[in-house]
């Protein structure tokens, strides 16, 4: 359950669905890579830090508050040709579920990374005693 209220999570996963590289945003907040990574690894944000990150991804503080996976797909499949307003000409181009799809593929890829590092490195310890 504590997944739902992690903060940095929420803000990790707009920045993928937005498009955003972690560099592109930090260089929009003027902070570092490795800080934006460290606020997506953080459980709690800083309140005026999450309006300047809200901003950046163009959403509000509170929407990156009560952002959860299915809201997101409900969101998504919410569009339909009859739409008014603003978004009057919006379609979305893409299916919400296979980008969930292409981030998994993503986090797995980078799993077998860390997996075959660690593997080198129980290597090299072995040989060195």
């Amino acid at each position: 359950m504590a997944e739902t209220l992690h903060i940095g999570r929420k803000i990790s996963k707009i920045r993928e669905l937005r498009g955003i590289k972690q560099e592109a945003l930090a260089s929009e907040l003027g902070i570092s890579q490795q800080a934006v990574s460290k606020i997506e690894q953080s459980a709690d944000v800083d309140e005026e830090a999450l309006v300047k990150i809200a901003k950046v991804l163009g959403v509000t503080s509170e929407a990156i508050k009560n952002f959860s996976d299915e809201a997101a797909l409900n969101y998504f499949n919410t569009f339909n040709d009859h739409s008014t307003g603003a978004f009057n000409n919006f379609h979305c181009t893409f299916n919400p579920l296979d980008k969930v799809l292409e981030l998994f593929e993503e986090n797995k890829k980078l799993y077998e990374q860390l997996l075959a590092s660690e593997r080198e490195k129980v290597q090299i310890l072995k040989k060195q005693s």
